[in-house]
C-alpha cells in the first residue's frame, strides 16, 4: 500500500505532531510523516520530532519578507516529497499565495467547533458564551481563517467551574483522537 507523505507545521511543543506521528507509525497507516517544520527553531517539538528519526526544517522568519520565508518552508515541503500539509499548532498565517498552491492539501485542528470561534481565545469565549459543550474542528486551510470546509468535528463538556486551561485540557483531548483519523480519511480519498 503506497502511503501519502505528509509534512506537518508546528510552533510549539508538538503535542498534536506527535499524535500524528504515532498514528503514522501503525502497521495499516496510510501516511508517513516526512517532515516536521517549524517558524520557531527553539520549539520543543523539534526536539520529540529529531528524537523519533523524523527530518526537520526551522527557520525564524524574523527579519526576512513574509514572501522569502515562505518560499523557505515550501522548499523544504517539497524536497521532501511531501504531497499534503498538516497544521498543528502552526500559529503563522500563511500568505493566499502559499495556501493556493497547496490549495485542497492542507488541513489544520482549531480548537472550537466551527464556525463558532474562529481564531484566538476559543476556550475562554466559549466559557464566556456560557456554551454547554466546545471542542475542536479539522478542516481545509484557505486564505480565510479558519472558513475551509470542516471534515471532522469532536466535541467536549464545558464543565461548571471550567477554566479556559481546564477546557483546553479536556479539548486536546478530543484533538489527539479526532486529527490522526480524520488526516487518514482525508489522505485516503
Amino acid at each position: 500500500m503506497k502511503r501519502a507523505r505528509v509534512a506537518i507545521l508546528i510552533s510549539g511543543r508538538g503535542s498534536n505532531m506527535m499524535s500524528l506521528v504515532a498514528a503514522s507509525r501503525a502497521a495499516n497507516s496510510g501516511f508517513e510523516v516526512v517532515l516536521v517544520a517549524s517558524d520557531k527553531p527553539e520549539a520543543a517539538g523539534l526536539a520529540w520530532a529529531r528524537e523519533q528519526g523524523v527530518p526537520v526544517f526551522a527557520h525564524s522568519p524574523r527579519g526576512i519578507p513574509k514572501a522569502e520565508y515562505e518560499a523557505a518552508i515550501e522548499d523544504a515541503i517539497r524536497q521532501s516529497g511531501a504531497e499534503a500539509i498538516a497544521l498543528a499548532g502552526y500559529m503563522r498565517l500563511l500568505s493566499p499565495e502559499f495556501v493556493g498552491r497547496w490549495e485542497g492539501r492542507i488541513l489544520n485542528i482549531h480548537p472550537s467547533l466551527l464556525p463558532k470561534y474562529k481564531g484566538l481565545d476559543t476556550h475562554a469565549r466559549a466559557i464566556a458564551a456560557g456554551d454547554a459543550v466546545a471542542g475542536c474542528s479539522v478542516h481545509l486551510v484557505t486564505a480565510e481563517l479558519d472558513a475551509g470546509e470542516v471534515l471532522g468535528q469532536a466535541e467536549a463538556p464545558v464543565l461548571p467551574g471550567d477554566t479556559p486551561e481546564s477546557l483546553a485540557d479536556r479539548v486536546l483531548k478530543e484533538e489527539h483522537r479526532l486529527y490522526p483519523r480524520v488526516l487518514a480519511e482525508f489522505l485516503a480519498r
